[in-house]
């Protein structure tokens, strides 16, 4: 099967039936969270895996009572930085250093400019840009997920404020974005299962110039 067979095969899962996916599955899908390309190599988040079932029951009340929070095998929060700072800019450049084993110049010179620009801005500019890099991230770990044969639920619906109480995000520096639960479909109760995806013809979604 290939990679778009699998994409094809996913859907947003609305019943799960409890089982554990494998460790080396939720390492696969966080892998791939952690290679996902980000805004100038930043990666302004956190992912947290939840798989203590009390934070999971306090997560479902203020998530729409939706059955997946809970049922799922693990659930994965992404928080996005609150803001941009100096520290925050200068670790991830000074870990490239680390890393490459050398400084080049013209990405020193992008450090500095990143750092003129950033912290500069209202902090609520800077949350909601790195916000969506946790989209980014996000579409990754549902296709891994999918490449592992694993299913998935993508969720906005929950009260982000209190979400951020429940784990401390805000203490943390951290605002909670999305919510993934991960595990296996419950096909006798998931309406869904069943029904032929639905996307828009590639003529009304793409124009080539």
């Amino acid at each position: 099967m290939s990679f778009l067979d699998k994409l094809n095969e996913r859907y947003a899962t609305k019943a799960m039936n409890g089982e554990v996916v494998p460790q080396e599955k939720i390492d696969n899908i966080l892998e791939a969270i952690r290679l996902a390309p980000t805004s100038s190599g930043l990666q302004p988040f956190e992912v947290f895996v939840i798989t203590n079932d009390e934070i999971k029951s306090k997560i479902k009340e203020i998530a729409w009572n939706q059955s997946q929070v809970t049922d799922c095998s693990h659930l994965l929060v992404f928080a996005a930085w609150d803001n941009y700072t100096e520290d925050r800019i200068n670790y991830m450049f000074d870990l490239t250093n680390e890393i490459r084993g050398f400084k080049n110049e013209g990405w020193e010179n992008y450090r500095q400019m990143l750092l003129s620009s950033y912290p500069q801005k209202d902090a609520e500019t800077n949350f909601e840009h790195a916000a969506r890099q946790t989209y980014i991230a996000f579409m990754a770990a549902i296709s891994q997920a999918a490449y592992e044969g694993v299913d998935t639920t993508p969720m906005e619906g929950f009260e982000p404020a209190a979400l951020d109480k429940i784990l401390q995000l805000r203490e943390k520096g951290l605002r909670s974005t999305l919510i993934l639960p991960i595990g296996y479909r419950d096909a006798d109760k998931d309406w869904l299962v069943n029904l032929v995806k639905v996307r828009k013809p590639m003529e009304k979604l793409v124009t080539f110039l």
